[in-house]
């Protein structure tokens, strides 16, 4: 097994840091960077989307003949790590959820004129994007092959949506949906994937739900839809196969969060020993205390394990597995690593860690959701308890 990266990778990755540590980490604890939801603001954000086109370094998994840079997964594990070392990396080198899912799936399952309409400019940056699944109850959550309620009803060349959905992120402020509905009753094949823009008539932004925050841009928003059309050339696959759409974005996007979390996770244990190389009490410097060395080492082991598990999930979807139990580890994992090394480095900050004087609060609270979003912790062990029971011995097995 070859954990080194290639001299391009690195290269990248080193372009990568030198801008994070010399042009975003500045700018956080400037309040004119932020806008009212605790991101950044996007006047300024405009300005680090252009430094980022002019380093290169931009939608980093499309194609480079449509201005991506063509990176496997393996690849970007590294990149995005490094990115969110800053809470604001990822967004300015278009490699942030939503975006970096939703261009994932129009680029494997998306028409080439699809391609045209709808994707590029999500890759150009032009203007944002989001996919609509997540519904109230009874609708769907963790089950929309079960439980969706959103329907699509075919009406000669175009197909009449009705129904609502909720927590969608980035509905405020996105052009271009994925909107999953139901087509039929069929318990395997009755869901099917539309794409729509915002200016078509039929749908209403109903509001931008208030969370713990802080905020992905565009929120986390209800909507609803009485009488959406949409055209049948503006439907992504075949009828009947929204799972696989579905699938398709899930595996990626969700691996790509654990990417970013191991970057925020350093952040946080760089923040914390800072402190603690500097803060002395009864004597000594907080780094030299065993209590403070063994909670410190345990994030680190835990951050270690988050790291082999990413790997590990992204060279095997590289090598064109379906990587179900793997994601749903790294996904389980991850989270509740960043949680923890976030916790713990509050706790050896003390109350300068609570305060807003560091951004570890801001971590706490964005950490939290990490448990929840794309597949609560306890539905992904449940998909890797059913791998276990599946598969026997060949869910151990080595390779793809």
């Amino acid at each position: 097994m070859d954990f080194s990266i290639p001299p391009h990778i690195e290269a990248l990755r080193a372009s990568i840091r030198d801008f994070v540590d010399q042009r975003l980490i500045p700018l956080e604890s400037d309040p004119a960077s932020y806008d009212e939801f605790e991101n950044v603001n996007l006047d300024l954000l405009e300005d680090l989307r252009r430094e980022t086109k002019a380093m290169g370094i931009w939608s980093l998994t499309m194609p480079v003949e449509r201005g991506g840079m063509g990176l496997g997964l393996v690849d970007i594990a590294v990149l995005y790590q490094e990115m969110n070392r800053s809470i604001f990396g990822p967004v300015c080198f278009n490699a942030a959820a939503p975006e970096d899912g939703n261009m994932w799936t129009l680029h494997k399952l998306a028409t080439e004129s699809q391609k045209d309409k709808w994707l590029q400019p999500i890759i150009d940056g032009s203007l944002r994007s989001c996919i609509v699944m997540t519904e109230p109850a009874p609708g769907s959550g963790s089950d929309p092959s079960g439980m969706m309620k959103t329907t699509a009803t075919r009406k000669g060349d175009k197909w009449i949506i009705n129904g609502q959905k909720w927590f969608i992120t980035g509905g405020e402020g996105a052009s271009h949906f994925i909107l999953l509905a139901r087509t039929s009753d069929d318990p395997r094949r009755g869901l099917t994937t539309f794409l729509y823009h915002k200016d078509q008539p039929g749908w209403e932004f109903v509001r931008r739900i208030p969370i713990m925050g802080p905020e992905e841009h565009g929120g986390h928003c209800e909507l609803k839809f009485d009488g959406l059309e949409i055209a049948d050339e503006d439907r992504l696959s075949e009828v009947g196969h929204g799972m696989k759409v579905v699938q398709t974005r899930l595996a990626m996007a969700r691996l790509t969060h654990c990417m970013r979390w191991t970057g925020m996770a350093r952040r946080a244990l760089e923040i914390g020993t800072d402190y603690i190389r500097e803060r002395e009490a009864f004597g000594s410097k907080l780094i030299e205390r065993e209590s403070i060395q063994l909670m410190m080492g345990d994030a680190a082991m835990r951050l270690q394990i988050c790291r082999m598990l990413v790997m590990d999930a992204a060279w095997k979807l590289d090598q064109g597995s379906f990587a179900k139990k793997e994601v749903s580890a790294a996904k389980v994992y991850v989270s509740e690593a960043l949680s923890h090394a976030v916790d713990t480095a509050i706790q050896v900050c003390g109350a300068k860690g609570y305060s807003k004087d560091t951004l570890l609060e801001w971590m706490y609270r964005y950490a939290r959701q990490g448990r929840i979003l794309d597949g609560a912790s306890e539905v992904h062990k449940m998909v890797i308890a059913r791998e276990l029971f599946t598969q026997g011995d060949d869910f151990w097995k080595w390779g793809a």
